[in-house]
This record gives structure tokens, sequence and C-alpha cells, in this order.
């Protein structure tokens, strides 16, 4: 696994004041070198202290070592993988049809990954994880897209994390096999506007 985390001095402090600066702040990205069945982002120091932002967006990259056509990825928040506190709703295409649907499941579902099948055939999304630090419930809104062998899927997805608490923990998990090497995953904070126009 090769990770790197930013723990720098923000780059939007200077002299003791906040600046404007870029909305979106690099805080890890890890790329796997060999297969990983979960992968950690944890809230540390600096830029990589997580409750100075007012969301996060998460992108990935991935693909599953399973042979069936496709595996699932999630996320869980502060390792709650309770099944009662992820309530979604979902809507995905895959060329000839579309279905929606509302269910309840043991985290952020992500993505459908791409298959061993399918060499170099993987699946992207972006979520974004708005009010971390909020006092309320915590709400993500994902878009997703992945193909194994011309099999594949587009969907968005809108989940509550129902806690109160402030994210500090995330960590992504590949739903019956593993998260394959190649895999990248790129966390970034967005910031409050810290200046009037």
């Amino acid at each position: 696994m090769a990770e790197t985390i930013n723990t720098d001095a923000p780059a939007y402090i200077v002299d003791g004041v906040l600046t404007d600066g870029e909305a979106w702040v690099p805080l890890i990205t890890n790329v796997l070198t060999s297969d990983a069945a979960v992968v950690t982002f944890q809230s540390s120091t600096g830029a990589n202290d997580w409750s100075q932002y007012l969301d996060l967006v998460l992108v990935t990259y991935s693909r599953a070592s399973v042979s069936a056509t496709w595996d699932g990825m999630k996320l869980h928040f502060n390792n709650d993988s309770t099944a009662a506190n992820y309530p979604a709703e979902r809507l995905d295409g895959d060329g000839s049809s579309v279905t929606a649907a509302a269910y309840t499941t043991t985290g952020v579902w992500i993505t459908s990954m791409g298959n061993t099948a399918g060499a170099n055939e993987f699946a992207v999304s972006v979520q974004q994880i708005f009010d971390i630090n909020s006092g309320k419930y915590k709400s993500v809104i994902g878009s997703e897209a992945q193909d194994s062998n011309g099999d594949g899927t587009v969907g968005l997805r809108g989940t509550t994390w129902k806690s109160q608490a402030p994210i500090s923990e995330i960590d992504i998990n590949a739903g019956t096999g593993d998260l394959m090497a190649g895999s990248r995953f790129d966390l970034f904070g967005v910031l409050p506007r810290m200046v009037t126009a």
C-alpha cells in the first residue's frame, strides 16, 4: 500500500490568519500496491485534521478480486456497520433499463466494481460527504460508473448516516472480495468560505 497523508501546516493559514485558498484541500491518497480487504482513512494533524472542514469528498478508482460480474464497495464511518444506520435511495442504469429503490445497508454503498475477468477495468465514484462536524445526521451523495466486459452500470445514490458524531474515520470495504492492487482512493477536505466576496 502506498499511502500519502498531508500533515503539513495548512497552506491556507498565513501568519496565523485564515485566507480563502483552495476550496478542496488534498488530505490522503492511497494507491494499493497489493490487494487489501479494507482501506482506512483517519483524521490526524495539520491539514489532515478533519475538524476544520465543512465537507469531505472521496474519489475512488477501484477493482475487485472476485470472479463474479461485479463486487460492491461500501464506506463505514467511525467503525459503524449497523445496518439500521444507513438508509439510502438509489437510481441505476445499465444502458437498457433503469431501476430505483430505497434500501438500508451496513454502510454507504459507493460503487459496483469491475472484476478479475476484466483486466484493467476499474470502477469510478465520487462521494460528497456533507456537514461532517455538525451535530446532525450526515448525508452522502455519490455518483458511480463501472464496466465489466460490457456488463456495466451507472448510478446515483443518496445515503444518510444516522449519527450526530463528527466523522473522524472512514473505512472503505470491498463486498465479498478484496480491493485489488492498482485501486486508488483520494480524500479531499472542503473548507468553509473564509472571506467575503
